[in-house]
């Protein structure tokens, strides 16, 4: 059976959303998927400038990327987190939008964004996109080499590959 069959609804939003962001954390970079005018995908890493008590995530990118068009022309995104060592996925689909709002910049502005807008936070290509965050999916399990043997082992003699995992939908809206 596929793991995704057997994902289950967490139970409680504000539970879910406590361990969306408890899975998150730590997990600095995002890939955001974005769909083209030729209806293609496109996914690029993006640094996370912040996540919102009901979800929605903050970055940074330039006004006058290509994702920037993407989004104008369709909202409609998705956001991966992964994280091999601590054996955490999580995937979040949501309406992104673009801003050029001074005090919301201001508000996520840390030095290293310097690396890649020079002119600082009054850099006139910044911007800041908001993923209004719909839904999420994780997948979280064992993260130690022996928790993961312990995985295997019990899945190979009990034949249930969620023994040691933990798999949820959360729908943020």
């Amino acid at each position: 059976m596929d793991r995704q069959d057997t994902a289950r609804h967490a139970p409680d939003r504000e539970a879910g959303l406590e361990k969306l962001r408890s899975l998150i954390e730590g997990m600095h970079v995002a890939m955001l998927t974005t769909q083209g005018e030729d209806g293609r995908l496109f996914s690029r890493p993006l640094g996370t400038q912040g996540v919102e008590r009901d979800g929605d995530l903050w970055f940074v990118t330039g006004f006058d990327s290509e994702k920037v068009r993407e989004i104008e022309a369709n909202p409609q995104v998705n956001v991966a987190y992964a994280s091999k060592d601590a054996n955490t996925y999580v995937s979040i689909s949501g309406i992104a939008s673009v801003t050029r709002d001074r005090a919301t910049i201001e508000a996520h502005w840390t030095p290293a964004m310097s690396m890649f807008f020079p002119q600082g936070k009054d850099d006139p290509n910044l911007c800041m996109l908001r993923i209004e965050a719909q839904s999420a999916e994780y997948w979280d399990g064992p993260g130690s080499a022996a928790g993961k043997a312990l995985y295997f082992l019990l899945t190979a003699v009990t034949s249930n590959p969620g023994n040691l995992g933990e798999n949820a939908r959360i729908n943020l809206q």
